[in-house]
């Protein structure tokens, strides 16, 4: 019997409708203050990845505001989890294709926050195809204006409230670094992604602002039952050296190194790696 079976759900997907369930609460990761009293805004931050991140800044010692999309539970869950921690956490929902949105989400984060110190772009949408004639116009400019545009929107919303020591943290792919066969788009928007975050580090680094990208591997989020065919979907991550999928609390750890000054004050236009042993130079 699989470890996963074979399941979908509707986009954009809920965690409790998972078998099973991804482990993103971070229960047994313990905060040393290396994000104390900081204030981040964390897109996607509803579930998977997002909510893993949300929950570790938390116990680092920050206050967040998370965006997502309608998944209305995953994110009070989310935000129950913060709270838990004696954190404060701001949801705003709503579409990251709307670029008033994403100028919007930023300005009610710094102003419900007391300002912003980190930023962590890390929505995203994806939909594979079994033949390239598949991607419409449609599809292609939804997934580049989520997956790219709304980042350059956001951070420059976000240039008003960020100062010296402040990090940005942004969110590629593994399918980034060598494309992949049914993610045609999406790997080319989550290259353009991290070429983003390299250019914004030279571009913000007199002004003390890192500018860091995290490509995972395979991860057992939401997004994989929303996204793709149940008989994948029943074998997803099997294809990593490690032979399985990461679960979001091992990926979050990457976030809290970038937003760390105390950690990685001698990193900017970087990318971490976590992706089961797939090896890529750079």
């Amino acid at each position: 019997m699989s470890e996963r079976p074979a399941q979908q759900q509707p986009y954009p997907g809920r965690s409790g409708d998972m078998t099973p369930r991804p482990r993103d609460e971070m229960r047994d990761y313990t905060g040393s203050g290396l994000l104390e009293g900081r204030r981040a805004l964390i897109t996607g931050g509803d579930s998977g990845i997002g909510r893993a991140v949300a929950v570790a800044f938390a116990k680092e010692g920050a206050d967040v505001a998370i965006t997502y999309l309608s998944e209305d539970a995953d994110a009070r869950r989310t935000a129950a989890l913060v709270e838990q921690e004696g954190r404060r956490c701001l949801t705003l929902g709503g579409d990251m294709a709307e670029e008033r949105h994403c100028r919007e989400v930023v300005e009610h984060a710094a102003r419900g926050l007391g300002g912003l110190d980190v930023l962590v772009l890390h929505h995203g949408t994806q939909q594979p195809v079994q033949d390239l004639r598949q991607i419409d116009d449609r599809q292609l400019l939804r997934t580049f204006t989520v997956n790219v545009f709304s980042l350059l929107w956001t951070v420059q919303a976000a240039l008003d409230h960020l100062g010296k020591g402040s990090s940005i943290v942004i969110t590629g792919s593994i399918n980034g670094l060598r494309g992949n066969a049914s993610l045609i788009d999406y790997a080319a928007s989550k290259a353009a992604a991290m070429n983003l975050a390299q250019s914004l580090a030279q571009h913000l680094m007199e002004r003390g602002i890192r500018v860091n990208s995290v490509a995972p591997g395979p991860v057992w989020t939401p997004l994989i039952p929303a996204t793709l065919p149940e008989e994948k979907v029943e074998t997803f991550g099997r294809q990593a050296p490690m032979g399985r999928a990461a679960e979001p609390d091992e990926i979050a750890p990457s976030y809290v190194f970038f937003a760390s000054d105390r950690l990685s004050s001698y990193y900017t236009g970087q990318t971490l790696v976590p992706a089961g042993g797939e090896i890529h130079p750079g």
